[in-house]
């Protein structure tokens, strides 16, 4: 499917947004409101995608976000003096701890000198930020990471004091983007903070907002759990701070995969063993009692539970699913199909983890497609066979799920069929919590 010849530029239901949906995770910063230096409509669209499974956005998101909405007259004379207005009532209106100028396709192209407005508003004393997310330079991943990277370096600044030994910072889901960042935040700090780190947490609720920020160059190490999202990020992060980071390329689910992820985390960190190996011992208790009394149902195989699987989803969600699914609940991957697009350079390592899935060696060759069309005829011409198979996508496989007579779990963007608060289907807890999801709707397509 991968070598598949186009005959188009376009594409069909893409599963990601443009570099513009970035606002989101500078909404998900307590304290910081983004302005859009963008085209009317651009941050709406964005809403559907980044944002879906019903999370929501609280003040300054999703209407809220402040906009130059560029029209013909800007493209023509350009939008810097639109864009200095709409700063200066923005801050005068919007209660907020760093304001954040987003560009996107129209300002890019007429290439207004951004920088100087932003800079006029940093002198008169505001925390103020710019960064350049044109939706031809990237996806709202790309655009992310430089806005991640324009705050470390045009806010956070310049730091030459002590670093606190237990303290990490992690870098690991994109905030709205992935449905489930908000309890997989929650889960990832416990389990480190059971293991005796101090967590520093950048989005969500869990996060000081700009507190958060300038801590960053305090801490012993960056922390990165993702294929690749925050690969950028953590680099700069080592030669601006001279901080190392700990890459950790598959999101930990179950008991095995998430004590070596303890394990690893102390090991990195150099710090004592005693408190993580007592925290680790505890948890696989309490998790492998609750299987233990899981197997007295999973035991009683009339009740036709599934056998085969397919995951359509961003690359950090398809490795763990795809790892744990087949590795400890015993299912069959079919079809591993990769829509956020990973730059070329990350998808050998990517590829990698779909390698000896299983201790006996089972493989599976990933597809990397983000064109709905082709993703819904490679699911088509799969086989899933007699027994109940399930797909973990998108509302975009609801279709090709009904016409095949398949269970579809939403786990990835865009989700208009969940109601998604604060779950989590990783760590221990969430691994729990995944279980029950398969074979509650597994047992609901009899």
């Amino acid at each position: 499917m991968t070598n598949t010849i186009r005959k188009t530029n376009t594409i069909t239901h893409p599963r990601y947004g443009c570099a513009i949906g970035a606002v989101f995770s500078v909404a998900a910063i307590p304290g910081a409101v983004p302005i859009a230096n963008c085209g009317p409509g651009c941050v709406g669209k964005q809403a559907g995608i980044v944002t879906s499974a019903s999370q929501g956005t609280a003040y300054p998101g999703a209407g809220n976000i402040p906009s130059v909405n560029w029209g013909e007259n800007e493209v023509v004379f350009g939008g810097a003096k639109k864009l200095d207005a709409l700063i200066k009532s923005t801050v005068k209106i919007m209660k907020g701890d760093l304001f954040v100028v987003l560009t996107g396709c129209s300002g890019e192209l007429v290439g207004d000198d951004v920088d100087a407005v932003v800079k006029k508003y940093r002198n008169q004393g505001y925390s103020i930020v710019s960064a350049g997310t044109a939706g031809f330079k990237g996806n709202n991943l790309f655009g992310h990471e430089e806005v991640s990277i324009a705050i470390i370096d045009q806010f956070v600044g310049e730091y030459k004091g002590r670093k606190r030994r237990k303290l990490v910072n992690l870098w690991f889901e994109t905030p709205y983007f992935n449905s489930f960042w908000r309890g997989d935040y929650l889960e990832i700090k416990r389990i480190l903070e059971g293991a005796g780190f101090e967590v520093n947490i950048l989005f969500g609720s869990l996060s000081k907002g700009t507190e958060s920020w300038k801590n960053i160059p305090k801490a012993k190490f960056n922390l990165l759990i993702s294929p690749w999202v925050g690969l950028k990020t953590v680099q700069h992060l080592e030669e601006k701070y001279h901080q190392p980071y700990l890459h950790i390329p598959v999101i930990p689910i179950g008991e095995e995969a998430t004590s070596d992820f303890v394990r690893r985390v102390v090991e990195f960190a150099g710090i004592d063993k005693t408190k993580s190996e007592k925290f680790i011992a505890e948890e696989a208790k309490q998790y492998y009692d609750y299987i233990e009394h899981f197997a007295s149902f999973f035991s009683q195989y009339w009740f036709g539970l599934p056998s085969k699987f397919a995951v359509v989803g961003d690359s950090a969600y398809n490795t763990a699913f795809t790892k744990f699914l087949t590795d400890q609940l015993g299912l069959v991957p079919l079809k591993a199909i990769i829509t956020d697009n990973p730059p070329e350079k990350y998808r050998d390592s990517i590829r990698e983890v779909y390698q000896n899935l299983t201790e006996d060696g089972f493989s599976l060759e990933p597809d990397f497609e983000e064109d709905g069309y082709w993703i819904e005829q490679a699911l088509q011409e799969t086989d899933f066979g007699s027994e109940i198979g399930v797909i973990f996508g998108s509302s975009w496989e609801k279709q090709i799920s009904v016409e095949k007579n398949l269970t579809l779990i939403e786990t990835s963007t865009p989700s208009s069929n969940e109601v998604v608060l604060n779950r989590s289907y990783i760590g221990y807890r969430g691994a729990l919590t995944l279980i029950e999801k398969v074979y509650t709707a597994s047992m609901g397509s009899r």
